[in-house]
């Protein structure tokens, strides 16, 4: 028996696989669907930002007429074809409590919450399985960092996982935190409905195209990383310049070695960088503090903002219910 924690896209993908070979296998799932994340906390206009023949999940490619880009609508349809193609048939809202390993028996043993349950009486449910694969991803909670002031904040604010589009900020002065891939759509797609449109720029980025990253991941199955990435940077040096006069700047290491070495992904540009260049998107230096409505920045300025959306990441949860000394969590 496999007991997989997670019903995303890579719990769902290893049970696909188990159930190929006849291998008994439960999936435990907090949320009351499969990839949840998908489906419960992404902007509209989410697409992959990878070409779809490097997304697929194993033994189903996407149909021939999808897109290059899948958009969001499109794969979720693609998950719920996979689901019923194999037979998927997770056990929804289980919230895993703890789990153990019991080397004397070589088993887990795992807890669970089943919260299905009616009249508010929530139940506990006991697992024992041989193996065990944790599929809940580095997604499971939103982060958002500890700002002087953002509990007396006069405003609005949310993590990018409660953002679905730009619609009822039109017209407002809203600033974005966070420079990632998901930072950097969600500017754009603010600006696109209307808003006055600020994103905070701490760190040093690559930004590439769809296109450029398309590229990239087929020269690495020919070439080494190093020579992928000096490729990489010298093209996109050609098309964006130098973008350190806009407050962005360029990492010293390649942005596929990056990825691989520390798992930062660089940004793949949507039309941020235009409206960034065109000053319709401001781009401001580090919050140091929030005083009201006015945010304080560390190069002195101080701008006031009806909303700040965070796009600073998430964490993963494991280390919360994993026992023992597991590094790799």
């Amino acid at each position: 028996m496999v007991v997989i924690v997670g019903a995303g896209p890579a719990g769902l993908a290893t049970l696909a696989c188990l159930n190929r070979l006849s291998i008994p296998n439960i999936v435990l799932e907090r949320e009351d669907c499969y990839a949840s994340l998908w489906k419960k906390r992404s902007y509209d206009r989410l697409k992959l930002h990878l070409a779809k023949q490097f997304c697929h999940l194993p033994y189903m490619d996407f149909p021939p007429n999808a897109p290059t880009y899948v958009p969001k609508k499109g794969f979720i349809d693609y998950l719920d074809n996979y689901v019923s193609h194999f037979g998927i048939t997770p056990r929804y809202l289980r919230s895993v409590e703890s789990v153990i390993y019991d080397s004397d028996a070589a088993k887990w043993q795992i807890v669970v919450k089943n919260m299905t349950t009616t009249n508010n009486v929530i139940e506990t449910e006991m697992y024992t399985s041989r193996f065990l694969v944790v599929a809940s991803g580095e997604n499971s909670q939103g982060t958002i960092p500890d700002i002087d002031g953002l509990d007396s904040y006069g405003g609005e604010y949310i993590h990018s996982n409660q953002y679905e589009n730009g619609r009822k900020f039109r017209g407002k002065d809203v600033l974005v935190v966070g420079c990632g891939n998901s930072g950097m759509e969600i500017a754009y797609d603010l600006w696109n409905w209307g808003a006055n449109t600020s994103i905070v720029v701490r760190n040093p980025v690559h930004v590439l195209t769809k296109e450029m990253v398309k590229m990239a991941m087929i020269m690495s199955q020919y070439l080494p990383c190093k020579a992928v990435d000096k490729i990489t940077v010298a093209i996109s040096r050609l098309k964006y310049g130098k973008l350190s006069k806009y407050g962005i700047r360029m990492p010293t290491k390649g942005p596929f070695h990056l990825k691989e070495t520390t798992g930062r992904s660089p940004v793949i540009d949507v039309g941020t960088i235009s409206k960034i260049r065109s000053g319709e998107i401001k781009v401001l230096p580090g919050m140091e503090y929030i005083k009201d409505n006015e945010v304080v920045f560390t190069n002195g300025a101080t701008v006031q903002f009806d909303a700040i959306v965070f796009a600073t990441g998430y964490k993963s949860t494991v280390r919360n219910w994993i026992k023992g000394s597991y590094e790799k969590f």
